[in-house]
Order: structure tokens, then sequence, then C-alpha cells
């Protein structure tokens, strides 16, 4: 006979040290979690319900289309004027979003044209399970909680995935956050100079434009975009690409031989505001050659191919925030600034800790 026991487990928000700001922020938590424990020999369900007799409460099915359809209906609506749109949902799309959502004010759009976002990162190089981060990019993975094997200039993550779902998890849950995913960016709005937001359709309609008639696109306005498009590919790239094409930058050489030492420092250092209006992160930095007066350093530097490490796609998209911010003329770490009340947007508690 099976034994029933029930435990109240009393949680609170958590503090934790933000790797890029130093600041303090609330890890979002419940007041309160009920676990039921179903234990029978030796194995244990943390549910309330019989798995051999167990039925689903009645639904009609549209119901289910309705909550559906309400719910990114009105995403859609909201977030057609929004602060911050992020295309590109790889590694450094995910770290530049996560690092933008702590100010629950400033409201984050993400594009992503798979249906599976993640980029990348899903897997380390070769197709191999293992991540490497470089240190002291380590700091960032130490403040998603994500633990791995530490060597004395790198650590390694068991698996990529773990990175990936666990950012993922934990910026999706916070409600100033929304990812439209298989969503392509098929063009950019830009006005007297400056890109003011992107060009949207259906992921399907952008690779089918050849085979139907035409099929318009919509659209998502945005005080900043910033494009993690990844290198070059049939969706890669594609800000860059467009800023070429519309005359905005020069040229787009695309990346040189690999070298991660000189690649990871310079995607760090070249993650900038390319023209106006529009950030620039990740390996899409790889891409570019903006004008010379851009920056001091080698271009060449900024072409090399990183290989298959991703710090770099971390600090750089949480350097793209940090740009974000500056934009938006709010407190940000490039500057200097503290930001006085920095809560995470999905802690459920209402209390907030000084920077």
């Amino acid at each position: 006979m099976a034994s029933m026991t029930s435990t109240i487990l009393s949680t609170k928000p958590q503090l934790f040290k933000s790797s890029f700001t130093g600041s303090t922020t609330f890890s979002p938590a419940s007041s309160s979690l009920r676990v039921q424990s179903l234990k029978s020999n030796g194995f244990s369900v943390n549910a309330s319900y019989d798995l051999n007799a167990f039925k689903f409460e009645a639904i009609r099915e549209s119901i289910v289309s309705r909550e559906m359809t309400r719910r990114y209906m009105t995403d859609m609506i909201s977030y057609a004027d929004t602060d911050v749109v992020v295309v590109g949902a790889g590694s450094a799309g995910l770290s530049c979003a996560y690092e933008l959502s702590k100010n629950p004010d400033v409201r984050v759009a993400i594009i992503e044209q798979s249906v599976s976002p993640g980029g990348g990162a899903w897997l380390g190089g070769q197709l191999f399970s293992a991540m490497v981060v470089r240190k002291p990019a380590h700091e960032f993975l130490d403040e998603l909680e994500i633990e791995y094997d530490e060597q004395d200039t790198y650590v390694v993550i068991k698996h990529a995935a773990l990175f990936t779902s666990t950012i993922m998890s934990k910026l999706l849950a916070r409600p100033n956050v929304k990812l439209f995913n298989a969503v392509a960016a098929e063009d950019l709005i830009v006005k007297e100079g400056r890109v003011g937001g992107v060009v949207t359709n259906w992921a399907l309609v952008s690779m089918n434009h050849d085979t139907q008639s035409c099929m318009d696109p919509n659209v998502m306005e945005a005080k900043v975009v910033v494009s993690s498009c990844g290198h070059d590919g049939p969706f890669g790239a594609t800000g860059v690409k467009r800023l070429r094409s519309i005359g905005m930058i020069d040229s787009v050489p695309g990346m040189k031989a690999l070298d991660m030492n000189t690649a990871e420092d310079a995607i760090v250092r070249l993650t900038r505001e390319i023209v106006p209006g529009m950030i620039v992160t990740g390996m899409e930095v790889a891409e570019i050659d903006g004008s010379p007066r851009m920056f001091e350093i080698s271009v060449v530097a900024a072409h090399l191919h990183v290989g298959p490490t991703f710090g770099a796609m971390m600090i750089s998209g949480q350097k793209a925030a940090h740009l974000a911010l500056r934009a938006l003329g709010l407190p940000n770490a490039l500057d200097g600034a503290a930001v006085p009340e920095m809560v995470l947007a999905g802690a459920e508690s209402a209390e907030s800790v000084d920077a």
C-alpha cells in the first residue's frame, strides 16, 4: 500500500550578484510550495495524482484555440511598439535579453526565425555535448547557477543545453520579455538615417516568397534594435547584410580564419552601435567591416573565427544590453552608473535592494 506524505517547503527570494554590474538582484521564488510525495518500494513521485488511474479534466477544443490566439495576439499588439527588439535568440541574443530584463521597466521583444531558440548553443563544437567557457566569463554562469567543471583558465559545462535551457527558463519567466519564435526579421525600419524597428513575417512565409504570390509582412517599432543574427548563413548576419544593401555601412567581408584568443576579446570590444538605433552583438560582429572611425583596434581581429567557445557570446550580449540601456537614457554599467533598484522582473517579492 503506497503511503502519501505532504510537505510544505518555505522559500524566500534568493539574492545573487550580477556578474556584469556587481549589483545585487533578487532571484524569483514562490513564498511557499506544496510538494506531494508518493512513495512505493523506495521510488517517489512528487504528485498528488494516481498514475494508475490518471484522467485529465475535460476541456473544449475551442477553449484551447481561444487561449492560444488571445494571448499571442495580445502580445503582438503590446509589442508592436517596444523598447528593445533583439533579433536572434542564440547565446548572445539570450544573454543580451537576460541582462536587459533585469530592469522591469524595459520591455524586450525577441525575434527568432527558428521554432527552437538557442542558435548553435545546444551543442559544443563538431556536435559534441560539452560547452567550453574561458574565464572570467564563468562568473556569468555563476549568476545563472549553472554547474561546471573548473580548470585553470576555463570551465566546461557538461552539456551546452544546460546553459541554453537555464538562461531561457529564467528569461522567459519575466513579465517584461516576449519571445516570438518561428518569426523572421525580413527588413529594418529606417527613418532619417536611424533604425527604428524591424519588419517581421512568419519564418515559413519568409522561406516561401518565391513559391507563392505576395505575402506582405508586419512591423515592430523599437527604440533600439539589437542584431544578434550570428555568422553568415540562410538567416545569418541578416542585420548587417541589410545595412550594407541600403548603403548604411560599406561592406560585410565575413569571417577570417580561426583564432580564439584574438577573436573572443575582439568580439566583445567591437560590440557596438554600428549605426544609430542598431547594436550588433555576438558572431554577427565577426562579419562586419564598419568605418575605421567607429573603432580603433585592428579591423582584421574582428573577422577572425571564434570557434567552439562561448564566453564571447555571453559577454558580448551583456555589453550590448548596456549599450541599449545607454541609448535609452538609462543607468548602465558602461558609464559606471549604479542602478539604484535593480530588481529581477520575474521576482514575486515586492522588495528591492540597492545596487
